[in-house]
């Protein structure tokens, strides 16, 4: 296995610490890459709202402005001593995690679950499940734990 370029797809939130961990460890064994994703919701489902299109685009562009500077931050604070550069896309999160892959030639994706279960779940989804049915590539995909302290969630 000769990996050269990761894509590590993010939300932002506490969870992405942990998957950055994991994105930047191998990165550092196998000098490799990090393309790192975060996608903004693209807003067309709130049309019907009979909100003013220029109005939804002026949203996006400020959510999208706001997560290009997050991203940025989080890029130099979490993928220190790895190249790695941040993307924002618009869209629906699976569809542009896996786009992205093919754009950038990339060997493996990592990104987060977010453990839902039930109704929930069966609600939203799992944009990890999505990328995993529909990835052309490998993909690790990181659960949430409460008890996370750096090394394995389990007791010997």
């Amino acid at each position: 296995m000769n990996l050269q370029k990761i894509v590590c797809a993010l939300d932002l939130s506490e969870h992405s610490k942990t998957v950055a961990e994991y994105a930047s460890s191998l990165a550092k064994a196998t000098g490799a890459s990090i393309v790192a994703v975060y996608a903004a919701p693209t807003l067309t489902q709130y049309t019907g709202f009979h909100v003013p299109p220029n109005t939804i685009d002026s949203f996006v562009g400020e959510i999208v402005t706001g997560a290009e500077k997050a991203m940025q931050q989080f890029v130099t604070e979490n993928f220190e001593g790895v190249e790695a550069k941040a993307e924002v896309v618009v869209g629906y999160a699976a569809e542009e995690i896996i786009s992205i892959a093919e754009k950038e030639g990339a060997d493996m994706i990592i990104m987060g679950t977010h453990g839902r279960k039930g109704i929930d779940r069966i609600l939203f989804g799992s944009v990890a499940e999505k990328v995993v049915k529909n990835s052309p590539v490998p993909v690790l995909t990181i659960r949430p734990s409460g008890n996370y302290t750096g090394g394995p969630a389990y007791k010997d």
